[in-house]
């Protein structure tokens, strides 16, 4: 397969922020690279520097499952390649493997000096691998370096806490701890975590572990409802995976069937009360907050709302994904719909 040119990387790497739910500006030209950004990641915004290469089969005998980026065009200073850091902002070199559709990202880090002649930076085959299943995997490169593969829709959970998980290289059961919560961020608990991860680090990985489970739900949710809304069948990206049972409550659950995809609009309206389905997946309207509205002279677009709605909500083929109606009863009595 044909490398891909660098606006194309560029794109792949624009999904992927906003698959893991980003919102951005690129401040730099189209083939500018390294690229610019400016990251808008909930109520935190910073500046990204973007390196960016294919992933290419090392084809080394003795190495046969590496894969590497080969570093060119950096700026050189007396004859070697360097990277320059984004001061104030972050850094991220990635690389992008067509084969497996995932990223491998790099430390900054451990690569701030001059480079050597023709300088490459390796990963191996099972981090893209695992990556490519569990979102996000990791493998340690010796002298305290880890090296990261990353799924497009994991991507923002990298950027956020990319300098203190490439600083778990320094300690053993830490990456260990943090292989498990790749794996099943469900079977660590935090207990676990405060006694291995050293404070400085701690909060990070606590905080991956819940980033890692909510981009897990989404990604099962998302994919179970073909990435279409079940209460009016729009995709187009606005999407959120909803929990039925609401997650701060100390029942709810991060099963897919405690799950629906719902646009933005639909996911405010079922929090709000404005709709909601039963256990047979009937849609209800709220015949007391629509007349509330119209009185009150807040009821444009209501027609439309009301016609954009499905009778029924669309379901996933699977049983065991669709909503379970334990948590479906549960919610609709805590918030006095009688349906």
């Amino acid at each position: 397969m044909a490398p891909l040119r660098k606006p194309a990387l560029f794109q792949l790497f624009e999904e992927s922020l906003y698959q893991s739910g980003q919102s951005f500006l690129r401040l730099s030209e189209e083939r500018t690279h390294p690229a610019a950004y400016q990251i808008m990641d909930g109520d935190k915004s910073f500046r990204l520097r973007l390196y960016i290469w294919n992933l290419t089969f090392g084809g080394r005998a003795s190495l046969p499952n590496e894969w590497r980026i080969q570093v060119t065009g950096l700026p050189e200073i007396e004859g070697r390649q360097r990277f320059v850091p984004e001061v104030g902002g972050k850094t991220a070199i990635l690389g992008w493997c067509d084969d497996l559709r995932v990223f491998a990202a790099y430390d900054i880090s451990r690569h701030s000096g001059p480079l050597g002649g023709s300088p490459s930076i390796q990963i191996r085959q099972p981090a893209l691998e695992s990556a490519h299943i569990n979102g996000l995997a990791h493998q340690f490169k010796g002298e305290e370096e880890v090296a990261f593969a990353v799924k497009s829709a994991y991507m923002g959970t990298y950027l956020r806490y990319m300098d203190e998980l490439h600083a778990c290289g320094s300690s053993d059961e830490t990456l260990r701890l943090l292989a498990e919560i790749c794996e099943n961020p469900e079977n660590i608990d935090e207990a676990e975590i405060e006694a291995i991860v050293p404070e400085s680090r701690r909060y990070a990985v606590v905080s991956t572990k819940k980033a890692l489970r909510d981009a897990n739900f989404k990604d099962r949710v998302l994919t179970a409802y073909s990435h279409a809304c079940a209460m009016c069948g729009v995709q187009l990206r606005l999407l959120d995976a909803a929990h039925i049972l609401p997650a701060a409550h100390p029942e709810s659950t991060d099963e897919t069937s405690n799950g629906v995809a719902l646009c933005a609009l639909h996911h405010r309206a079922y929090d709000r009360g404005l709709v909601t389905f039963d256990a047979a997946y009937r849609v209800h309207r709220n015949g007391r907050m629509e007349q509330d509205l119209s009185t009150n002279n807040l009821d444009a677009g209501l027609a439309d709302f009301r016609d954009k709605l499905l009778p029924i909500i669309a379901v996933p083929p699977a049983h065991a994904d669709r909503p379970a109606p334990n948590y479906v009863n549960r919610v609709n009595a805590m918030r006095g719909w009688f349906v």
